[in-house]
């Protein structure tokens, strides 16, 4: 063999084995990833907003109201499953070429009516679930009553209404 041939293999195979080291490493992350993946939705209950809530609460308070949240959503899932329905279905009517106005309006009054009842079942459940508690565990929970998660998240984190001179009804803001 002449040295340009030895050259030329000496190169390719160089070119391979960065191949195979890149293959190798994308192999590994993408694997890795993916099993990220997994274990999060196996995981157990919610991260997220309840978790922050839940995280002051004693362990087997913490189980008991994760259990009677939990059958409370399971009970007012049918109803939101039924608003969805009733939306993707308005959105399909209006989407026909000949608009049919009352039946997407009345498609979109049973999506609000249905979601309207799952909320009130959730409230309610939450309502008896406070009842349950305990005045400093009740506190902790209250945040289960406001609708945004950001408000949730928020009174989570906060204990009570910020005293930072915010309650001067709007006197730094001006055009109020």
């Amino acid at each position: 063999m002449t040295t340009k041939t030895l050259k030329i293999a000496l190169a390719v195979s160089v070119a391979l084995n960065l191949f195979a080291v890149a293959g190798g490493v994308t192999y590994v992350v993408g694997r890795d990833k993916i099993e990220r993946r997994i274990d999060e939705q196996r995981r157990g209950g919610r991260e997220g907003p309840l978790a922050e809530v839940l995280a002051g609460l004693d362990p087997a308070v913490r189980q008991r109201v994760r259990a009677s949240l939990r059958e409370t959503a399971l009970l007012a899932r049918p109803d939101f499953e039924a608003a969805r329905a009733a939306r993707r279905e308005a959105i399909a009517v209006a989407g026909q070429p000949t608009l049919d106005s009352p039946r997407v309006q009345a498609l979109l009054e049973q999506s609000r009516a249905a979601e309207m009842r799952g909320r009130q079942r959730l409230e309610t459940g939450a309502v008896a679930l406070l009842a349950t508690l305990t005045p400093a565990e009740r506190k902790a929970m209250t945040p289960l009553l406001q609708r945004k998660g950001a408000a949730r998240r928020n009174a989570a984190r906060h204990d009570g209404p910020e005293t930072n001179g915010s309650d001067r009804a709007g006197q730094d803001r001006p055009g109020r």
